[in-house]
């Protein structure tokens, strides 16, 4: 009996990818049944294969760009700082979000909490896809998951136990705070509001990624990790709701990786690029916390003469992890190593072809390299590393240029908690460390500030893309930001994930000022981030505006709207 695409989807037996679609989306799934095809995003599909099929590196025969890659989460006053609440408040606006719906893919929602329900204790939830649950509730259009939609919330709520009728957790809290900051109900009694409180939500739990990927990219065991199809998934089921319900949305995403070109070109970056462009859809995306974790090297050459040092700091008992080398065509580097005991490796020659594996001769180390001297989606170089069971110590890597324009090259190793705290580049660059899909520039991207002081949160990632795309555009409070957690509780975090949503509900506020209340009936994408840069407050301390840390400030919604700023 043929196994069906749930199955598929679900089995580790199966390896996901990710395909362009050229033609129509029915064509791709008809053409492609057999692997279970579906269309994702604009532009493209994915395919499930069956694994027996592909060989131990499936870089022999898969390019690196159809691999899923994979994602982790980017860990009121506020409102105050950030002209929310004047928004709010004024009695001649009154924005609070109304008429628009906020979209969430990230660990669920706690959808018992104050914060999502309104006065009378029915839900504000419009939707909710658990990809983690498995049941005869599918969405429309999917083959996974279960669909609880506002009726069966509210039932849910009415009971004692309401997990008995919508059995979705949100174990981890981070989707649930992120909702609450963005979109929560305004509490009174607990001195909280969210920045568009009378917004409708829509929630997707994605599902943890298959260990058949995890493994393929030496992730921790311990590691939270999203994949890319599931992410895409989640897009368009946000997509469709926003369609059905007849409103404009605002995505909120607050995971990243350092996994791609870090420039927009990969798929999920080019698919929320497409996204960006639609009419009444807009896309906030969270920088990252990468600045001051040790994951990015720059370097520069001048010539093809000689090579440059990398060196990487490997701890004990670090089961592995990949490295991945970006450069702008024309140029053209090599790969020579030295192990911690002295053992060294020869530059290979980069040019395309089957996976390089190399054995440490008195060390258990392996590590497999991999060229693509025109990585098919950017147009640049991608050299990928997978270096298993790492001697400690100090690890070289001698990078040599065999042609330059530029003589420019980035490499970064996995984002925080994909491998062991201290794995981390010695002569380390903070900046540059703007996390994928981040990149993107169509989106809107959030870096995170201290809106008591005026600071940055040290730990924000910085710009520009590796093309030199100005990013990021805007920043928000990030900074001990204290919102709801499931429960019923309340708790403060830091971190770009927790600034991300306050620009998602003041992108709802405009949303409802322009698009809702027909001031601005066609308030596009690009258009919004207009808006958000002209508002924005430029601190102190800073001399030059745009910058690679705050963008092109700090968030005022306020003065953002048309008419009412006092700039």
């Amino acid at each position: 009996m043929p196994i069906s695409t749930s199955e598929k989807i679900l089995s580790e037996d199966y390896f996901d990818l990710i395909v362009p679609i050229t033609g129509s989306d029915t064509d791709f799934e008809e053409t492609f049944a057999r692997f279970g095809a579906q269309a994702a995003v604009p532009g493209y599909g994915i395919l499930h294969i069956d694994r027996q099929f592909l060989p131990e590196n499936i870089l022999n025969v898969i390019e690196y760009s159809n691999i899923p890659k994979l994602y982790s989460l980017m860990d009121t006053s506020a409102l105050e700082r950030s002209g929310i609440l004047k928004v709010q408040t004024q009695s001649l606006l009154g924005y609070q979000g109304e008429g628009v719906l906020i979209g969430f893919l990230d660990t669920g929602i706690d959808f018992t909490h104050p914060a999502f329900c309104t006065s009378d204790g029915r839900s504000r939830i419009y939707r909710l896809w658990d990809q983690t649950i498995q049941s005869e509730n599918v969405p429309d259009g999917f083959f996974y998951g279960s669909q609880y939609t506002n009726d069966d919330l509210n039932k849910a709520l009415e009971q004692e136990d309401p997990y008995e009728v919508v059995p979705s957790v949100d174990e981890n809290g981070h989707g649930t705070f992120l909702a609450s900051v963005a979109a929560g109900t305004a509490l009174p009694l607990q001195d909280f509001s969210g920045a568009a409180p009378k917004s409708e939500i829509v929630a997707v739990k994605l599902k943890p990624a298959k260990e058949n990927l995890r493994e393929f990219f030496l992730i921790r065991e311990s590691a939270v990790a999203y994949q890319e199809t599931d992410i895409m998934l989640a897009l368009r089921y946000l997509i469709q709701c926003a369609r059905q319900a007849q409103k404009p949305l605002v995505l909120c995403f607050a995971l990243g990786t350092n996994q791609g070109d870090h420039s927009g070109y990969m798929p999920l970056s080019e698919a929320l690029d497409s996204i960006s462009r639609m009419s009444d859809i807009y896309v906030i995306s969270a920088a990252g916390n990468e600045a001051g974790k040790g994951h990015h090297f720059y370097g520069k050459t001048e010539n093809t003469s000689g090579y440059q040092n990398v060196e990487v700091l490997v701890p004990e008992n670090e089961r592995g992890f990949t490295m991945e080398l970006w450069a702008s065509p024309p140029d053209l580097f090599a790969i020579g190593m030295v192990s911690p005991l002295g053992e060294t490796i020869p530059p290979v020659p980069p040019r395309a072809g089957p996976v390089t594996s190399i054995s440490f001769l008195l060390e258990q180390t392996v590590v497999e390299l991999s060229y693509e001297p025109v990585e098919i989606a950017s147009g640049g170089q991608l050299v990928f590393l997978r270096i298993q069971n790492p001697t400690p110590g100090i690890w070289g890597f001698q990078i040599y240029p065999r042609q330059i324009s530029s003589g420019i090259f980035h490499i970064w190793l996995p984002v925080s908690g994909f491998s062991m705290d201290n794995t981390r580049f010695l002569n380390s660059n903070p900046d540059t460390t703007i996390v994928c899909p981040s990149n993107a520039e169509g989106v809107i991207t959030c870096s995170a500030y201290n809106h008591a002081t005026g600071g940055l949160f040290i730990q924000s990632s910085r710009g520009y893309s590796r093309t030199g795309t100005v990013k990021p555009d805007i920043a928000a409070p990030g900074v001990r930001v204290t919102a709801p957690v499931p429960g019923g509780g309340y708790q403060s975090f830091s971190g770009t994930s927790f600034a991300a949503p306050f620009v998602t509900g003041s992108a709802a506020l405009l949303m409802e000022w322009g698009i809702v209340r027909g001031n601005d009936p066609y308030l596009y994408g690009e258009k919004v981030k207009a808006y958000l840069r002209k508002g924005a407050k430029q601190l102190a301390g800073y001399e030059r505006w745009p910058n690679a840390l705050l963008g092109y400030g700090a968030l005022c919604v306020r003065d953002s709207l048309p008419g009412l700023g006092s700039s």
